[in-house]
């Protein structure tokens, strides 16, 4: 079963469960802020997709941050921040068997599935 990764709240978030209700496509979410992330979960997505391409730097939280927390950042202190931080996570990811899609593209979706 294919799985959305996300905070209900994120207006990406809604678009993309809009998109797969409306192509009646099955998915379990996964809300961050209510089932949690784990640091396997982080792992597994960055291994696939690199721990650059997980990090929102547009959001809110990146912009709170203190400076220290955003200097150097290297594999492992990214996904502990991700881990501490999960709001900083881009958002939505969809994990299809092997494949994830970081972010919301009714193109990409439509191709993946």
């Amino acid at each position: 079963m294919l799985k959305l990764y996300g905070i209900k709240n994120c207006d990406t978030v809604k678009k993309a469960r809009i998109w797969l209700e409306q192509n009646k496509v099955d998915y379990q979410f996964h809300d961050y802020r209510i089932d949690g992330i784990s640091s396997e979960l982080l792992k597994r997505f960055a291994e696939n997709s690199g721990w650059e391409m997980l990090l929102n730097k547009r959001s809110t939280t990146w912009r709170q941050l203190n400076e220290a927390q955003k200097a150097d950042l290297n594999p492992d202190s990214a996904l502990q921040l991700l881990l501490e931080h999960p709001t900083l996570i881009k958002r939505p990811i969809l994990e299809s068997g092997d494949v994830f899609i970081i972010g919301f593209n009714a193109d990409e979706y439509q191709q993946a599935l």
